[in-house]
Order: C-alpha cells, then structure tokens, then sequence
C-alpha cells in the first residue's frame, strides 16, 4: 500500500475493544451530527445504493466483479511493492499470472466441468429410479406405487433434469452471446488492472473529500469495515480455492463420477460456513453409494476425503487465513446474500457481503456509543465529558 493510503487510513483514532472486531475499538469517538441527521444520511445513502442496483445492476455488474478482483489482490500488489517493485510492474505480475491460469482452467478444467454437469443432470432421473429400486427392497410399505415418496423421488428427478439441463443450455447460450462475452472478458480484466494500478490513490483521494469534523471516526469505521472484508473475502475465498482443488483431485483420484463437479460446488459453497460440508458431502457420499454399493473401502474413502478436509479447514486453514472471529456472523450473512439475492439478483450477491459487513461494524460502533451515552449509564454521556475536560 503506498505511504499516502497507509497513512490515511492509519490516521484514525482507535476504538474500544471489541469481542467481534479487535483491533480498533478503544476509545469511543464523538460525532457531533445529531442522531437524527445521521440516521437520514445513512437512509438516504442506503435508498441510493438500493435504486442504483435495481435499475442499474446489469451494467454494474462487471465494475462490481472488476472492484472484487482489484479489492481481493491488492494485498498480492502491496507485498510485490514491498519486495522493491513498482506499482505498475505488480499490476503487470499479476495480470500475467492471473492470464496464465486462466487460459489453463479454459483449456483443462472448464471443458471437463460442464461435460460433467451435462451429465451428471442427465443421470439424475436414472439415479432417482436406483433410489427408487433401493428403497423399495428394503422397506417395500413406503415405496408403493401411490406412495408419498415413490411420487416424489420421480418428481425430483423429472425436475432436475428438465430444470437443470434448461438451466444449462441458457447458461452456455448466454455466455456465448457477445455481449456476455465482452462484459465478462474484456470488460471485467480492464476494469480490475485499473483499479488494481490505481487502488491506493483513490484510496488517498476518497479520504481527502471526507469531512473534518468527523474524518477520525469514518476512518476508524472504514478500517474495521476493510478489516471483516479482508479477513472473510480473502480468507474464505483462499479457503474455498484450497477446499474445492483438494475435494476434485481427491475424488476423481478415487473414482468417483462427478468428481470435479461435486468438487467445485463443494469449494464454493465453503464460503458458506458449513453449507460446503454439509452440501459436498450429502452430494458425494450420496453418489459413492450408487457407484461403489457393496464395496464399502471406495465409500469409506469417499467419507474420509470430506472428514478430512474439514479437519484441515477447522484446524489449520479457517484459523489461519480467517482468524478465530471476524464480526461477520454465518446467520448474519446468509441472511444478507438471501435478501439482496432475491432483490437484485446476482449482483445483489456480490454486494451482500460488504453490505452485511459496514451494517455489523456500524452496529457495534452504534452500540457502543450507547454504553456511553446517558441514555445507558444514567449520568452525562462519556463523550461529553471528554469534550467538557478538553474544553
């Protein structure tokens, strides 16, 4: 990060200590700006946010995915800039690097990817009428032919492959057309290199446009608010890339059908905390147990792979990549990425999780201040009193 970042954002004034978020709550910061003000600055900046993705969430999408990327590697580009680089030669390292694993995934994985989707979508229905037959030997009373379950387990299995192979052909339909093709590689890499090139200055400029009277504590905010995201972003995202590589090579290893297919789901809802497991495991045990039925070493080892895994995750990378608690709790979150899911759709996903991020550190400092507020303690507010020493 360049001397002029790093020192608008060191410059804020620390916090009380929390439990969530501990690096910067130490002191209560006053804000002068009477409640009722804020509270309307807050709301009208919220209505803004909202409207702009309503109307405008298709065309923000690819400036949204370029700020994640340039926001996920700046860290890369700050530690090439220490090692003695310029910011313009870490941008360009990056560039090539991310364009050679690119052109990898595109050549080696994406291809075999949705070749195992396809099929395993086909299979679907084949799989329910095995399920079907497996249930119906051992507990034949709940499998007749105008059963709940037996009607169901068709159900499903209709469904999943007319939805899912529908879901198919308009994803690949869609990403053919040209203008999902410049949006998503051409767009987004240029929008990401400029941000990433230019990532500390307008860090410096945004700072130098905040107001005085309460620069101190929107620094401080800011600082707790980039403190959850790259704690959660850039851990989980490690965290999920590591997770879906080890599940896909370590499945197809073994075997099994589907395996980089479950693999990749399985890293990617890691970033769920426990729907990774949860959803990965069902999905691959689910599935060892059509292919290898009777041979219990491959189902077993299909089981230890999961086991595994989330024992490495829970002991050795959450820890370490995301730390023990970073204020952004599971139920918090996947109730921010369900409700801006259902309102702006994909790019109400992108945004969710700062969104769920600033309101929880926003909260804190709002309760926080309330501690020490008359309202709380009875007696003169804590931050008036500071005034009245330094008056």
């Amino acid at each position: 990060m360049s001397h002029m970042a790093r020192r608008a954002l060191a410059q804020g004034s620390d916090w009380a200590e929390s439990a969530a978020v501990k690096p910067y709550f130490r002191q209560v910061c006053p804000m002068h700006l009477p409640v009722r003000d804020q509270l309307k600055y807050w709301g009208i900046g919220f209505v803004i946010l909202a409207v702009t993705l309503w109307f405008l969430g298709d065309v923000l999408l690819p400036f949204i995915l370029g700020a994640a990327i340039a926001y996920f590697l700046d860290p890369i580009a700050d530690r090439l800039e220490a090692a003695g680089t310029s910011r313009a030669v870490a941008t360009a390292i990056i560039t090539v690097c991310a364009l050679l694993i690119f052109v990898l995934m595109a050549l080696l994985v994406i291809p075999t990817l949705v070749r195992q989707t396809g099929q395993l979508i086909n299979a679907a229905p084949e799989l329910s009428r095995n399920l079907q037959g497996f249930l119906s030997t051992r507990f034949p009373e709940m499998m007749a032919d105008d059963g709940v379950i037996h009607d169901t387990l068709q159900q499903i299995g209709q469904f999943v492959r007319e939805r899912g192979g529908q879901f198919l052909q308009t994803a690949l339909s869609s990403a053919a057309s040209l203008l999902n093709v410049v949006l998503l590689f051409v767009i987004v890499p240029v929008v990401s290199v400029y941000l990433l090139l230019d990532w500390d200055n307008m860090v410096a400029r945004v700072d130098e446009l905040l107001p005085r009277e309460h620069v101190d504590t929107i620094r401080g905010l800011a600082r707790d608010i980039d403190h959850v995201l790259s704690s959660f972003v850039r851990g989980m995202g490690t965290v999920s890339l590591i997770l879906g590589v080890y599940y896909a090579v370590a499945l197809m290893l073994v075997g099994l059908q589907f395996g980089l297919v479950v693999g990749v789901i399985a890293g990617v809802l890691t970033f769920i905390p426990y729907v990774g497991a949860i959803v990965g495991g069902v999905l691959a045990i689910g599935l060892a147990l059509f292919q290898f039925w009777g041979d219990w070493i491959w189902i077993l080892a299909v089981w230890a792979i999961f086991q595994s895994g989330q024992f490495i995750e829970g002991n050795f990378l959450t820890p370490k990549l995301v730390g023990d608690s970073v204020g952004l709790h599971p139920v918090w979150l996947l109730l921010a990425m369900s409700v801006f899911g259902t309102l702006f759709g994909f790019v109400g996903l992108l945004v969710a999780v700062p969104v769920a991020a600033a309101i929880g550190v926003i909260a804190r400092f709002l309760v926080t201040r309330y501690k020490a507020s008359r309202l709380y303690r009875g007696g003169p507010d804590e931050t008036d009193t500071a005034d009245e020493r330094s008056a």
